[in-house]
């Protein structure tokens, strides 16, 4: 590209990002400034991608790991010929603007993911290659490569010192993917001040001995040395690529190369010094007219690069056809509902089991249904039932494997998931012990405010886990994930609760949580796939039309409701059982359905279920009570642990007779 056009992209994603900054009041001018050139050349002269259309499922990917910096990817995507307006830049960070202050899926045309929480976007960048070295393992063929693409991932100095970063920094080495490059925009500034008060470590040495190739760059204002180590990374077909580039950050302003342009707009005085320091001329939101011919050359390439791609499918598609069929198939991800499935509905497991059992002969039969579904666990797979028998393991010898071994590296393992599926083909899974989920947490988070379909299996939940004690008990994680929007949490109490769970996984709304117990339960005569589906229901009903008590619970606990309402029956108190296996899907149903199977009219009732109360105020009331766990648990037993915790039927008869009495029942 011309030397003129690229350098004022570079001016315009300067001054642009300094701009909407200004306007809004808020966010981080310090890396657009310094990182510009990185991202004009990038999006000018490296990237496989078409600004008409940012799903051309063959572009490459590009993701903001520190997503602070999200002003200058809008601007460098503004130049470039994506569907981002002046009007668009001035609304940055306003109310349902097409540009929020970090960059979410869904919002912003370009934008592969949300990003923000440091070192996020490094491990999602991780999960799209190793989703293109898959799929291109599996269906590519000798002169048509229907799946040839690389992954980019920009970060900064705090993404490299998240614990996530180093986790799947160290899969990437072990995966070989070698086109991984990640761009490390090296400022030595965070919000605090200089690095060397906080870090010591030679990151560069760091990611060689994980396996990566490493490039540097000393002037982050050389472009032709950006372009340089970014091909020369592309010709290492073996490792992922670390490309460290020296910038300075807030370059070309007052506030260079300190902190006090990391997190706040420059100020007026600082943007008229930068734009006399540019010859700046233009009017605000406006970029310099060369960038027309820019953009129209970015356009033109990429229009050519998907009408290659094109071809390429239509061979493919003639060559094989079969093949053909399966990648759409994969791409496509249309699936059966499985709760309507005769099949499925007849591979349902029963009898006594541990809720762990029934999930892994669930999701082998699933894995024998859906050739797309990958995933693993953090070490723990024989333990969460979570390895698909007749699949290879993904490795360099095997690249074409589907069960994954992620190490023990829960944070990584849930951000890879997450990038997994976004970049197209695959229906990830990943798992991990219950109590564990407080190192998933953030990447669950990810899963839910984008609302994609990760699945996470945490098995070994509440004190039933026993011996191992209180460090390995799950307390609290129910209410934690609970408290997350659009994730699905659901707690099974037999084989057939565990398929509605996952069936209803499988229609691909939301993220979900299935939880599963390390202890066999009873069956439960009376569950259901259809009723579970909605969340809640009546799995022993009452001879009244209005109940003396209700009594509700889940997972484990449902059974000992079962028994409590026998043990109140004799004593001529008429008890409605309720399991609850997931509140997300119940809070979902009418009120008309809500109000049937817990009918306002009965104030007296019981919520029991092994770990914290807190979830269930907004169904007890205040005539209710909880027959639930608000402390650690003990080394023992389960049996043991449920005796003295108060997880008996007589326990349970004794907090439904509390109850009815406070609700003025008798």
């Amino acid at each position: 590209m011309d030397k003129k056009l690229l350098q004022a992209a570079i001016d315009s994603i300067r001054v642009l990002s300094a701009e909407t900054v200004e306007k809004a009041k808020s966010g981080h001018p310090g890396t657009p400034l310094g990182a510009a050139p990185i991202a004009a050349t990038l999006y000018g002269e490296c990237l496989k991608h078409n600004p008409a259309d940012p799903s051309f499922f063959d572009r490459d990917r590009f993701i903001l790991s520190a997503g602070h910096a999200s002003s200058m990817l809008y601007t460098a995507l503004h130049v470039s010929g994506y569907d981002i307006t002046k009007g668009d830049l001035s609304s940055f960070r306003q109310l349902r603007s097409k540009l929020p202050g970090h960059p979410e899926y869904g919002a912003t045309p370009g934008v592969e993911t949300s990003t923000g929480p440091l070192g996020q976007g490094v491990a999602n960048a991780v999960g799209f290659a190793l989703a293109e070295k898959i799929l291109a393992s599996k269906f590519n063929k000798p002169g048509l490569p229907l799946v040839d693409h690389y992954t980019y991932a920009f970060c900064g100095d705090g993404c490299m010192m998240e614990g996530l970063e180093y986790e799947a920094a160290a899969l990437a080495g072990v995966w070989k993917l070698g086109k991984l490059i990640v761009i490390y925009d090296k400022n030595d500034i965070t919000i605090e001040g200089r690095i060397s008060d906080t870090t010591a470590e030679n990151v560069a040495e760091r990611h060689k001995a994980q396996g990566w190739q490493v490039l540097e760059v000393d002037d982050g204002n050389d472009t032709d040395a950006i372009k340089a180590a970014i091909e020369f990374a592309k010709t290492d077909k073996d490792r992922p690529s670390l490309v460290v580039v020296r910038t300075v950050i807030g370059y070309g302003s007052s506030k260079a190369d300190s902190a006090a342009c990391h997190g706040a707009p420059l100020g007026e005085e600082a943007i008229a010094s930068l734009k006399n320091a540019l010859g700046w001329k233009e009017q605000p939101f406006t970029a310099k007219k060369e960038v027309a011919a820019f953009k129209a050359e970015v356009c033109a390439r990429g229009a050519a690069a998907q009408a290659d791609w094109n071809k390429t499918v239509r061979a493919y598609k003639n060559a094989y056809p079969d093949e053909y069929k399966e990648f759409s198939a994969w791409t496509k991800c249309k699936l059966p509902d499985f709760a309507a499935d005769e099949d499925f509905l007849k591979n349902i497991p029963t009898g006594d089991d541990a809720t762990r059992n029934h999930s892994g002969k669930l999701l082998n039969y699933l894995a024998g249904r859906l050739s797309n579904l990958v995933g693993g666990s953090a070490d723990l797979g024989p333990s969460n039932m979570t390895i698909m028998k007749d699949r290879a393991y993904f490795s360099v010898a095997e690249p074409t494997g589907t069960n994954v071994h992620f190490g023990v590296r829960e944070q990584a393992m849930a951000a890879i998931c997450n990038g997994l599926y976004l970049h197209g083909g695959f229906l990830p899974y990943c798992s991990t012990f219950f109590v564990f989920a407080d190192y998933l947490k953030g990447s669950v988070r990810m899963s839910a405010l984008m609302d994609i379909p990760v699945l996470y299996v945490l098995s070994h939940d509440s004190i039933g886990v026993g011996e191992d004690g209180p460090t390995h008990q799950p307390v609290e994680q129910l209410v934690m994930l609970r408290s997350v929007p659009n994730l699905r949490v659901w707690r099974p109490c037999d084989g057939t609760e565990t398929a509605a769970a996952y069936a209803s996984h499988f229609r691909l709304r939301h993220p979900s949580a299935i939880v599963t117990s390390r202890q066999k339960l009873k069956a439960v005569s009376g569950s259901s796939v259809s009723n579970a589906l909605k969340g809640a229901y009546v799995i022993a009903d009452s001879e009244k039309q209005t109940p003396d008590v209700l009594l509700m619970g889940s997972g484990s606990e449902v059974g000992l409701l079962i028994a409590a309402r026998e043990a109140l029956k004799e004593k001529g108190i008429d008890a409605r059982v309720i399991s609850v296996p997931c509140m997300e899907e119940f809070d979902a149903q009418s009120a008309a359905y809500r109000e049937s199977v817990m009918p306002n009219a009965c104030r007296a009732r019981v919520a029991v279920e092994a770990g914290s109360s807190y979830s269930w105020g907004k169904y007890v009331g205040l005539d209710g009570l909880t027959v639930c766990k608000d402390d650690f648990g003990e080394s023992a037993p389960a049996s043991v642990l449920f005796e003295i915790n108060r997880f008996t039927a007589n326990d349970v008869v004794a907090a439904a007779l509390k109850s009815i009495k406070k609700a003025g029942r008798s």
